[in-house]
């Protein structure tokens, strides 16, 4: 087991290291001016001397951004569901659903800013939008590719359309569905950044901001890392659920070197 975390850490933690040893010697040799690309020593001490500011700002977003996953999981998991036991529901509003996600966020922040205020409700209404999306079209298509014949077994012995869709249809579309929500929980923070950044005062989306204009290019460069690193989190957190839930689904194994499926 030790190996196998060995043979997948190791190449991406050598590159990233090779990374920021020539990012480091690019600022020395170069002499590369600190307002325009600090070096990542430079960052690494402007986080430590920001950092009891970083965790307050991370908090407010982690916590935003949290709301939007559970609501627009709670919305997404349901309108699936609607849309696979209602065809003609599912003819006669995914269009909107689908043109709902062109609408580019910082053109429909500022209107439901305008419609709800500056307070909490638009910026969850903005996330839920983001992420109910993925997450009902992933197990809209899991729910899809139950299998026939187990269908039609269930159906032949008296199941009903319910008791299905509850064996069946939902078991199978988890993995669909995790899927989804892998995808949802990384722009759940992303979108939850461009809502601060419409009108916040707390959140790293609200720091990043403020750091910009006052020209703190490496706070600038603290806050994208702290943001990179809390998509990385959430997704490591959805995987882990993922192995939880989906504990049956065979996982592939990396091949090492050598070695043949």
């Amino acid at each position: 087991m030790g190996n196998k975390v060995w043979w997948r850490v190791w190449p991406p933690a050598v590159s990233f290291a090779v990374f920021l040893a020539l990012w480091q010697a690019s600022c020395a040799v170069f002499a590369i001016d600190p307002w325009t690309l600090p070096s990542p020593v430079r960052i690494a001490m402007r986080m430590k001397e920001e950092s009891g500011l970083l965790m307050k700002h991370l908090a407010a977003t982690l916590q935003l951004a949290a709301s939007g996953v559970g609501i627009g999981l709670a919305a997404g998991v349901a309108l699936a569901i609607m849309l696979h036991l209602l065809p003609v529901v599912r003819s006669a509003i995914s269009p909107f659903v689908i043109a709902s996600q062109n609408v580019p966020l910082i053109a429909l922040g500022p209107l439901l800013m305008i419609w709800f205020g500056f307070g909490l409700e638009p910026k969850l209404i903005l996330l839920t939008l983001v992420c109910f999306f993925p997450i009902a079209w992933s197990m809209l298509a899991g729910l899809g590719r139950a299998e026939p014949y187990l269908r039609e077994y269930l159906a032949m012995i008296g199941a009903s359309k319910w008791q299905i869709l509850r064996r069946l249809e939902i078991p199978a579309s988890l993995p669909f569905l995790f899927s989804g929500l892998k995808i949802t929980v990384t722009y759940s923070v992303t979108s939850a950044i461009v809502a601060e950044w419409l009108g916040a005062s707390k959140g790293i989306g609200y720091y990043l901001v403020l750091k910009f204009k006052g020209y703190d290019t490496s706070a600038v460069f603290a806050a994208v890392i702290c943001i990179v690193t809390m998509c990385l989190v959430l997704y490591g957190i959805a995987v882990l659920l993922e192995k939880w839930v989906v504990y049956w689904r065979p996982q592939s194994q990396p091949l090492r070197p050598g070695e043949k499926r």
